[in-house]
């Protein structure tokens, strides 16, 4: 069992420590709202991390060659959720600058914590190199069968822990952030910065 408690930890800080336009949005989400709203959206995204942990223990390597054709398609849908992330921040925030005010009737309300999470669990679902990731770190030697039930869901739970606790970090981080840029400024550097990050990874994602 500690083994796979291990196992499990390793690999859920191997997927969720790079840092890409995920966790980057995830930053700038919680800057904008308030710590609880990160939070929830951390879990999200390390609940997504859990069930494709899920997934590839269970199915193995018969799950990532059912994903590997479809990875072109949804890179692209991956690619074109974050565009239009992009474009919507960089456009409520020039458009609130511009009103030389922090918020508007008009501008759509900030999600709240169960939209927060739902909407970083979508996203991150849509990401398939996770599950290609845990199926070929876990049972591409083709040891999976020997791997019991409770062993599978130790390893499950401590990845699930290992990627919750840093996107958690990461949201603190955001935290902080939103509260030492309150300035109209501040918050349109920090809402450009991350439609420029998102729209970078996007753009790598399609080629």
């Amino acid at each position: 069992m500690t083994a796979a408690l291990v196992a499990g930890l390793v690999a859920g800080y191997g997927i969720a420590l790079p840092v890409g336009a995920v966790a980057t949005y995830l930053v700038s989400l919680t800057a904008r709202t308030c710590l609880r709203t990160g939070v929830c959206a951390a879990l999200g995204v390390a609940t997504a991390d859990g069930v494709y942990a899920l997934v590839a223990t269970v199915g193995g390597a018969a799950v990532a060659a059912v994903v590997r054709p479809v990875l072109t398609p949804l890179r692209w849908a991956s690619a074109l959720v974050l565009l239009a992330l992009a474009v919507r921040g960089a456009a409520t925030a020039l458009r609130q600058y511009r009103a030389h005010r922090l918020s508007t009737r008009s501008a759509p309300p900030p999600p709240g914590p169960a939209r927060a999470y739902l909407s970083l669990l979508g996203i991150t679902l849509l990401n398939p190199t996770t599950v290609v990731y845990f199926a070929a770190l876990v049972l591409g030697d083709g040891a999976g069968d020997a791997v019991r039930p409770f062993e599978q869901g130790a390893f499950v739970l401590a990845a699930f822990v290992a990627s919750a606790s840093w996107q958690v970090t990461l949201a603190g981080g955001g935290a902080l952030l939103g509260r030492a840029l309150t300035g109209h400024r501040g918050r349109l550097a920090t809402a450009l910065v991350s439609s420029t990050v998102m729209t970078a990874l996007a753009v790598r994602v399609m080629t």
